[in-house]
């Protein structure tokens, strides 16, 4: 069984990376650090995690998910354990021994004791806490890391006898990491707010009395109350009662819903009007807010390639700049008898600049953000490798009922012939088919909406694939499909009909007919147009029903091609087939809504789940999940897609130019160590708040 703990203090993506080798090389079979939400998932001995991360990461405190819970009521839910604002006790008055130390070396000469005395305390008020980490950590043969890297800097940087570069890049260093650690916590809480939606607390019914109660604390079958203005705090039913909820929270739906006595409620809801008395169906960690955000926060951990290669490249990279380094400090002195202090300076230059955190931290925050936003608009993302493929879709298939309909039939039509008027008809179906439960008898007696008496139907058959036939007060009835009329060689002018057509025969004279259809959702035809403007190369319907209705239905919502009176394993099939017409990086999308979609939403690129709220099987095999069941939610998820993979492609890109621009400033003098610090520090708040661009 896998384990969730929470990592508190972890602030650095590099070191998250650093724990989770660690872990592997100790033999942890599974071990996984997401960074954007603090947390480790191992397989294997918890004691044994928490050494491996004691001595990677000092000062990275472990917890349980469940001594955790706690601070959810506080909603700090940040990496560090204390608020980074505590860093102001020290970086202030180290900068005023700054300004005093760079004031005073002015009236007296460098070697003053007094002078060197005020920037050493300056130094060390901000740099102690690195310097025990890098002592600490190259011990345990960890030379590569940011404390490490930036203490040699400064170090070296006395040793040279620059003492206000040393000092200023120390403080520098620790403002920027103080304000990366301010906008990854204001990241993270963002997130986390989009998806705040679990219920404070819960009015528990015992008695005649309410008792407030946490929504962690209910069982299933307690009766609980809901006023207005509440979150709902867990999955029920409604036994007593009528509102109206706003659902936004679930489905990004803006239209609140009416639910009345007999309704499902789920938590996340927000009951808005009337008081409800509900029965409890499932805990809270059963409940679909709890699933949700399950979901959310787990998604970071199935990651893009995008994010893989850059973690790979940043450990490879760093170590790589180091050695530059140190071949600039030896090689001009030693060979061309150049002086020391000059090369020694720049190649400490090198090093401040060899700190991989920009990189390894917007990109997870990147699709994190992603995510969440995604998230917020009712669509449900497993993992940034989802997000990414999503923006590469170039095949849409749908499966039509329930997806690009809305898998309820309705009378849509009744032609009149021989002189019979349109209730007439209507009523005669109804009537012989009272004892019928097919979809289309249920579609029929709706329609007629008035009381069936049933003793006025003497006689009633089926004829299997024909239709019914029944005798109502004297007067024979037939209501059926085509081959029903020429069975019983009645005369009629039609034969065929668009859509699903039941004829109806009195006394053996042709009455007319009635066509029953499956509504087409009233943003299908909206969510084509608008995959086709994103460029999406085909728009298709796989669908089990009759190729007539296919048809229809295809032309009226603008689709490119249509696969008709499949099984569920033809539409595999088709998905395989697709697959051959495609190029590498283009993905297949598949839209379906629910059980007997499982094995398509499995094997297409991207599997989409429509109205998974209900469908259990259809959540577990997708990849992405639709909450409110309407097809132009896809084209808006391809949207926000795009827009993450473009800002983590630009981080990415302004990262690497930047450090490769100052790599090179640096080795040929022109760089100092001061715009060393903002090419990292400065870079890795750019990236950072660029990510964070698309929660806006």
């Amino acid at each position: 069984m896998s384990k969730k703990l929470k990592l508190e203090g972890l602030d650095c993506a590099s070191c998250a990376y650093e724990i989770e080798e660690a872990l592997k090389k100790e033999g942890f079979e599974f071990a996984l650090v997401n960074f954007t939400t603090g947390e480790l998932i191992i397989e294997g001995e918890v004691e044994k995690a928490k050494e491996i991360v004691k001595r990677v990461e000092p000062d990275v405190k472990i917890i349980g998910k469940e001594e955790h819970h706690h601070d959810h009521d506080h909603g700090h839910h940040h990496g560090h354990d204390e608020d980074p604002r505590k860093m102001l006790h020290f970086i202030i008055p180290s900068l005023v021994l700054f300004i005093a130390g760079m004031l005073l070396r002015y009236h007296y000469n460098y070697d003053n004791s007094f002078v060197l005395g005020i920037f050493v305390a300056s130094y060390l008020l901000v740099g102690w806490k690195m310097l025990r980490n890098a002592f600490v950590n190259s011990f345990h043969g960890n030379v590569f890391d940011e404390n490490f890297l930036i203490a040699i800097a400064t170090l070296g940087a006395f040793a040279i006898r620059e003492y206000p570069e040393a000092v200023g890049v120390m403080l520098f260093y620790i403002v920027g990491e103080f304000f990366q650690d301010l906008a990854v916590n204001k990241s993270r809480r963002s997130i986390k707010a989009l998806l705040a939606l679990k219920a404070e607390y819960a009015n528990l019914k015992v008695g005649d009395r309410l008792i407030k109660v946490k929504p962690e604390e209910l069982k299933a079958g307690d009766v609980i109350i809901i006023k207005p203005g509440e979150r709902v705090p867990v999955d029920g039913l409604v036994i007593e009662g009528t509102s109206a909820v706003d659902t936004s929270a679930l489905t990004g739906e803006s239209v609140p819903r009416t639910i009345r006595e007999g309704d499902e409620v789920l938590s996340g809801m927000v009951n808005l009007s009337g008081l409800l008395t509900v029965k409890v169906t499932k805990e809270l960690k059963e409940s679909t807010i709890s699933r949700i955000l399950e979901l959310v926060e787990n998604a970071s951990a199935r990651k893009a390639k995008t994010e893989k290669f850059i973690t790979k490249f940043a450990h490879h990279y760093t170590p790589a700049v180091v050695g530059l380094a140190t071949l600039i400090a030896l090689i001009p002195p030693l060979a061309f008898g150049e002086p020391f202090s000059k090369w020694v300076y720049r190649a400490l230059v090198l090093l401040v600049i060899s700190c991989p955190c920009a990189l390894v931290l917007s990109i997870p925050l990147g699709y994190f953000g992603g995510i969440g936003r995604a998230a917020k608009e009712g669509i449900l993302v497993k993992g940034s490798n989802f997000l990414d493929a999503l923006s590469k879709a170039t095949i849409v298939a749908f499966d039509k009922t329930g997806t690009l309909t809305k898998g309820v039939f309705k009378v849509t039509k009744i032609e009149t012939r021989n002189g019979f008027n349109e209730e007439e008809i209507l009523r005669f179906a109804a009537l012989a088919e009272a004892h019928s439960n097919h979809p289309i008898a249920k579609a029929i007696k709706k329609a007629y909406g008035e009381r069936i008496n049933e003793a006025q139907i003497k006689e009633h058959e089926e004829i299997a694939g024909h239709g019914v036939r029944a005798k109502v007060d004297g007067v024979e009835i037939l209501v059926g499909n085509d081959r029903l009329l020429h069975r019983f060689d009645v005369e009629h002018d039609t034969c065929h009909v668009k859509g699903t057509v039941a004829h109806v025969v009195v006394n053996g004279k042709y009455a007319g007919y009635i066509v029953i259809s499956d509504e087409i959702k009233d943003d299908a035809p909206k969510a084509v147009r608008e995959l086709k403007s994103l460029g999406v190369k085909k728009v298709i319907m796989v669908t089990g029903d009759g190729r007539d209705i296919a048809e229809e239905i295809a032309k009226q919502i603008g689709l490119d091609e249509f696969y008709a009176e499949l099984l569920p394993e033809d539409k595999v099939k088709i998905i395989e087939k697709l697959e051959g017409e495609k190029k590498d990086d283009e993905k297949i999308v598949f839209v379906g809504d629910g059980i007997n979609d499982a094995p398509v939403l499995a094997r297409a690129d991207v599997g989409v789940a429509m109205g998974a709220l209900g469908s259990d099987a259809a959540i577990e095999t997708a990849d992405i999940v639709i909450m409110d069941d309407k097809p132009s939610k896809l084209p808006k998820g391809v949207k926000i897609a795009r827009k993450t993979r473009r800002i983590v492609w630009q981080n990415i890109i302004f990262a690497l130019g930047v450090k490769f621009a100052f790599i090179s400033l640096g080795i040929f003098g022109e760089a100092t160590m001061w715009e060393a610090v903002f090419a990292d520090v400065g870079v890795a708040l750019i990236a950072v708040f660029n990510a964070m661009r698309i929660l806006r």
